[in-house]
């Protein structure tokens, strides 16, 4: 019987594809509310301390090889979060493909009731942007990696960084909103 199934029959519900190698310490949260375990992959060797969370409406996290998920770290996906390989996510970060909640106050409260109620909408607009995070990442200890944000390989984002923009290959940025402070030594590469 493959991981998967055993997961699935032990815990009552889809989890997660864990690849060879992979880890979900006991720390480790997955909360895949979409109920497709295809939904949340986990590469080789990686080891995930923090939480991966998919929504009812969509949601889909692929974590490369040799990855880290941080204890506290949080990665939550109504549409699309990538990590490539080897990407370090410190404890405390935390990824959100989308809003979390409407704008609108009324439909907010409407969501709330739902959740309430009957569980996360499957229907529901929280304007959803992909994130993309290239390989040899690191994401510091409290930052965050708001929807639509695209970085590139290596970079590096500083503790308690907000991050709202792209971050281009080789990059170091920090502070809230995040900006440029340096570049990777191309020695360290």
């Amino acid at each position: 019987m493959n991981l998967d199934l055993l997961l699935q029959r032990l815990l009552g519900r889809p989890t997660c594809e864990l690849a060879a190698g992979a880890r979900l310490l006991r720390t480790a949260r997955i909360r895949n509310i979409r109920r497709d375990a295809k939904s949340i992959r986990i590469g080789e060797h990686s080891i995930i301390r923090g939480e991966l969370l998919t929504f009812a409406h969509g949601g889909r996290i692929e974590i490369g090889s040799w990855c880290y998920v941080g204890e506290g770290a949080r990665i939550w996906s109504g549409c699309s979060i990538s990590l490539g390989d080897r990407v370090l996510i410190a404890h405390g970060a935390n990824l959100f493909d989308n809003l979390t909640h409407p704008i609108n106050h009324h439909d907010r409260h409407k969501q709330i009731r739902e959740i309430f109620t009957k569980g996360h909408p499957a229907e529901i607009d929280l304007d959803d942007r992909p994130i993309a995070i290239g390989d040899d990442t690191w994401v510091g200890a409290g930052a965050y990696i708001l929807r639509g944000v695209q970085i590139g390989a290596r970079a590096v984002i500083g503790a308690g960084a907000v991050v709202t923009k792209d971050v281009a290959a080789d990059t170091i940025v920090a502070g809230n909103p995040a900006v440029m402070v340096g570049r990777v030594d191309e020695s360290y590469v």
